[in-house]
């Protein structure tokens, strides 16, 4: 209860905050950049208040009086020009909004249900295909947040700065800290964001496109991205089986079934790569979630302060510092949507400088955004985002450098050279989307130029260095880009649409393009709306719980290195090490942590110094330690006492001492 009524504090103020300072925007664009600001005040003010209070209730109740603060200032530098009222272009949006955001977010909810720990019947915790491997992750940083001091620790890497973007999972932690169950404190800002971003995409697409119907195809183009991978799933289909199955119906099931056998992602044998952002990313990627929550109000904001044809209206002081503090407060939230965010800005501010003739009248907004957001950045960036990026290797702890020159992102997997045609990669994995853009940008459109300056600049960023140690991260940047040329292929459709008027055909085209553009992506969401995968069984829930209403908070405690553990994601312990599907791509060489972990396991007489190097208080063995370790539990039996057993794990006591 008290959680809920903390949620919507932070809601309402946004949406008070947003009409006190835009007015002049629509009454939906209003409740939907009102509701983005209070979460993002409801990530940052806890987490700011917990540098001194820890991240604890009185740092939310803190958090409060901050939030209280920031909208009485609001007020006082409210824009006194008159609100805008609700129109016929409003009920237009509305409809939209009908027809896109309420069918998808219902869709958001279901996955976000199944996939985030869904408690069956025999009380195991499962999870879906996209979620499988990285939710444990984000289920760690959530539960070990709680009271924690910051500054926060790798709850699984103890020792070093928690550098990879939390506040996301932090928004979780305080929702959990407030009462909320641990699963809801996921699905619901989880389902939130995700309706916030089919919000924020109409409202962009209102803005940058021209036509009703524009607007929704804009963001269809965008969430419901595939390609033409289909055309290989159902390659030579036709005939039946020799056990009298029809082959076509044999190929849908084995999309449903299969372990990544969608026609959005087959890395082997197909090179399809452009995953679908809802299945994907949106649902598993929960930080690259609170990115895009949080990076398409920036992305709105930039268009209408710097459009040409609504700088007049929009452009003010207000609306511009809005602007650089949202993007100012994005590399905790998510670095890439930061970084995104920045390549596009200085794309469209070039292309601005190019075409306008008052350079001084265009240049001043862009050097007062660019100044709040890179003074805000700077702090979290060398705090905790350099730290991780330009660690060099050689230290205990530290792995591999992160930014390296690499062509053509997957296509060109570790520089070794290029499995696709260059172009052939993206027609097939984008599919005629792809095709339409290029022959958009053929077409002497001033917006159309304007808004590809902006995703221009993020491609050739994206194309050519590589940000992180795993290369497929470099989408997190060009799916950005491809947000805004979504506009572009969306505006070019609708002109090919009227210069086909008359024409008989028209509707068979429409209806074979649509086959074409969505089919992939259909295939994928059915296949994510059905699988199901046991992450925790049972008894593996009941020892995390143990462990985290039995042992101090701050505890350490000594398990495996598999990333289902529930030490860290249900207890929210710390542990020695956790598992490389994490820290390697974090930029971590864990060889020397696992091998003492290895040693003791197998000789705790002998190797007793690993415990108290790493200042451990318990001992974890379950079913993953006997599988992956020789475990000497009869030596442990001897040196420790058991306080906790089932079938599934053990857990000893280290004494004091």
């Amino acid at each position: 209860m008290f959680a809920g009524a903390y949620l919507a504090v932070f809601l309402v103020c946004g949406v008070l905050i947003i009409r006190w300072l835009l007015p002049r925007q629509s009454v939906l664009t209003r409740v939907w950049l009102g509701m983005s600001a209070g979460l993002l005040l409801m990530m940052w003010l806890p987490a700011l208040c917990a540098f001194v209070l820890d991240f604890s209730l009185a740092a939310h109740l803190a958090a409060l009086a901050l939030l209280l603060g920031v909208t009485a200032g609001a007020y006082f530098l409210r824009d006194k020009r008159p609100l805008r009222h609700w129109d016929a272009p409003e009920t237009t949006l509305m409809k939209q909004m009908l027809l896109v955001v309420v069918p998808l977010t219902v869709l958001s909810a279901y996955l976000q249900y199944t996939h985030v720990m869904r408690v069956d019947e025999y009380g195991n915790w499962n999870v879906g295909q996209s979620t499988y491997g990285d939710l444990p992750m984000h289920l760690s940083f959530v539960t070990s947040l709680v009271n924690s001091p910051f500054p926060p620790e790798y709850s699984f890497y103890p020792g070093h700065r928690l550098s990879y973007p939390f506040l996301m999972d932090s928004l979780s932690t305080s929702l959990y800290l407030l009462g909320i169950p641990l699963q809801l404190s996921l699905t619901l800002p989880g389902t939130l964001m995700m309706a916030l971003c089919y919000m924020g995409v109409l409202c962009l697409a209102r803005e940058m496109t021209t036509g009703k119907k524009t607007v929704v195809l804009a963001a269809l183009l965008f969430f419901l991205n595939g390609g033409l991978g289909f055309l290989y799933n159902f390659d030579q289909a036709a005939g039946v089986e020799r056990d009298g199955t029809l082959t076509l119906w044999a190929r849908i099931e084995d999309i449903l079934n299969g372990y990544y056998a969608t026609p959005t992602n087959q890395p082997e044998p197909h090179n399809l790569r452009w995953s679908n952002v809802i299945a994907d990313l949106m649902i598993p990627q929960r930080t690259l979630l609170g990115g895009w929550c949080m990076v398409i109000p920036c992305f709105y904001l930039l268009w209408m302060n710097f459009d040409p044809r609504k700088r007049e209206e929009n452009t003010n002081w207000r609306m511009t510092a809005l602007l650089g503090v949202w993007g100012g407060l994005l590399p905790l939230i998510h670095t890439h949507s930061f970084l995104a965010l920045g390549l596009c800005s200085a794309g469209m501010m070039i292309y601005d400088l190019l075409h306008e003739k008052d350079r001084k009248a265009i240049l001043k907004p862009y050097l007062l955004y660019g100044a709040l957001a890179v003074v805000l950045a700077l702090p979290q960036l060398f705090a905790f985002t350099f730290t991780q990026t330009f660690q060099s290797s050689g230290a205990e702890g530290a792995g591999h450098a992160f930014l390296t020159f690499q062509f053509n992102w997957v296509n060109n997997p570790g520089g070794n050279g290029m499995r696709d045609f260059y172009f052939w990669f993206y027609v097939k994995n984008i599919g005629l989307p792809f095709v339409a853009l290029v022959l958009a940008l053929i077409e002497k459109d001033p917006q159309t130029r304007r808004i590809f300056s902006g995703a221009a600049v993020i491609i050739l960023a994206a194309e050519l260095i590589r940000f992180q140690p795993n290369e497929y991260d470099n989408n997190k940047l060009l799916y950005l880009a491809w947000l805004l040329c979504c506009m572009i292929v969306a505006s070019w459709c609708r002109r090919i649409w009227h210069k086909l008027q008359g024409l008989r055909a028209r509707p068979v085209i429409a209806a074979v393009a649509a086959v074409m553009v969505f089919l992939s992506a259909g295939l994928t969401l059915w296949r994510e709306c059905v699988s199901t995968y046991q992450a925790f069984s049972a008894p593996a829930v009941q020892a995390g719980e143990y462990i985290r209403d039995n042992t101090e908070e701050d505890c350490v405690v000594l398990t495996g290195t598999q990333h289902l553990n529930p030490v860290i994601a249900i207890a929210g312990r710390t542990i020695v090490c956790g598992p490389d599907l994490w820290l390697y791509w974090h930029g971590f060489d864990t060889t020397q942590r696992k091998a003492e972990i290895r040693a003791f396991y197998a000789d705790p007489a002998g190797n007793a110094w690993v415990l108290q190097k790493y200042d451990v208080d318990y001992i974890y063995v379950s079913s993953y330690e006997k599988n992956d370790y020789i475990v000497n539990t009869q030596a442990l039996d001897e040196r420790y006492d058991r306080v906790f057993e089932n079938w599934e794990a053990t857990v000893w006591k280290v004494p004091e001492g």
